[in-house]
């Protein structure tokens, strides 16, 4: 889930027409969960080839980047590598709530309860290492990079965006804002319509451009306030936070008592973790700058044998897109070419 601090943010509305020739670092293991979350049978069963195996991240992935491409965005992907240490609780609370999620799953199948059971499918999702290496794979075909963190894929994607090797980081969640990128996208693949969860209404989604210095001004705090915020509200390695405090309540805190130490102080601090520990996280992650970003043209015959022949996908429903995907490529090579 990453660190929630919605309620401090003032995001800007976007467009994706607006992101034109915008180089775009996006969060894999980010994208890849939405597309296993949201793409699925009526009763919850994500989409699955001949032999049982799970598409709803090949069929997100291919889609969802063709779009972005056509839309004359150069994406590319970042894939999460090994977590920090004090990660692992949240992990472990993780795979729980999804072998929980799983058993309510079945058992709402059992009693026919559809609605019931596409809520637990959604709460049980989870990507394999298999599905990473097939989304590498069909990343290739389509001639898009993507990059290999050797920790967490927020931090490198940050990393680039601040090396000006992205414009922004396109993630849901806000933990890359804290890694220091200077403007992250959210729901940069999500436009129309988005399902409410539990109900059978619908909310207009639209992308949201947010800028890391116009929230220190706005809030009137530097980064390490805004990281000592998101440490004590609850990120990745402080599940849950501190117990009653909020997000206002946590800035209320910092600009009264200033630094992570003496806000620490003030609070009951319930983790095993050292708060510095954490605080060094986010301002010096492990990152690599060993990366190169060429983005090639689409190999027609590897995505169709790799989609089509591989997992059963409909040749004239990737046809279609694939011809998208290599307009979208040409263009946007052309507009590089005219900005000079």
């Amino acid at each position: 889930m990453g660190v929630d601090i919605s309620d401090l943010l003032e995001p800007e509305r976007s467009t994706l027409n607006s992101l034109r020739g915008r180089t775009v670092a996006l969060d894999a293991l980010n994208m890849l969960y939405q597309f296993l979350s949201i793409i699925r049978q009526p009763d919850g069963e994500p989409l699955k080839d001949s032999k049982g195996r799970v598409t709803s991240h090949l069929s997100g992935l291919f889609y969802r980047t063709t779009k972005l491409v056509e839309k004359e965005i150069k994406p590319f992907y970042v894939f999460d590598g090994e977590p920090p240490e004090f990660k692992e609780t949240v992990n472990k609370k993780r795979r729980e709530r999804r072998e929980e999620a799983r058993k309510k799953y079945e058992e709402a199948l059992k009693k026919g309860e559809t609605d019931k059971a596409e809520k637990y499918a959604k709460q049980s999702t989870s990507i394999k290492s298999e599905m990473i290496g097939q989304a590498k794979d069909l990343l290739d075909g389509m001639g898009i990079p993507w990059i290999q963190a050797p920790s967490e894929g927020e931090a490198q994607a940050a990393y680039m965006a601040i090396e000006g090797d992205a414009w922004a980081v396109g993630s849901q969640d806000f933990d890359s804002i804290l890694f220091g990128s200077p403007i992250l996208i959210r729901n940069l693949t999500i436009t129309g319509k988005r399902k409410l969860p539990g109900k059978k209404s619908y909310k207009v989604v639209k992308p949201e451009k947010i800028s890391l210095k116009d929230t220190l001004g706005n809030l009137g705090i530097d980064r390490k306030q805004l990281i000592t915020i998101g440490i004590i509200i609850g990120t990745d390695y402080t599940p849950g936070g501190i117990k009653g405090v909020g997000p206002k309540t946590a800035l209320e805190l910092v600009k009264e008592h200033g630094d992570l130490e003496s806000v620490i102080e003030k609070v009951d601090w319930p983790f095993e973790e050292d708060p510095k520990d954490i605080m060094n996280f986010f301002l010096d992650p492990p990152v690599t700058g060993d990366y190169g970003l060429t983005w090639d043209n689409p190999d027609s015959r590897e995505i169709k044998s790799f989609l089509c022949d591989e997992h059963d996908f409909s040749e004239e429903r990737v046809s279609k897109p694939i011809k998208k995907l290599k307009e979208g490529m040409e263009k946007g090579t052309k507009s590089r070419l005219d900005s000079f």
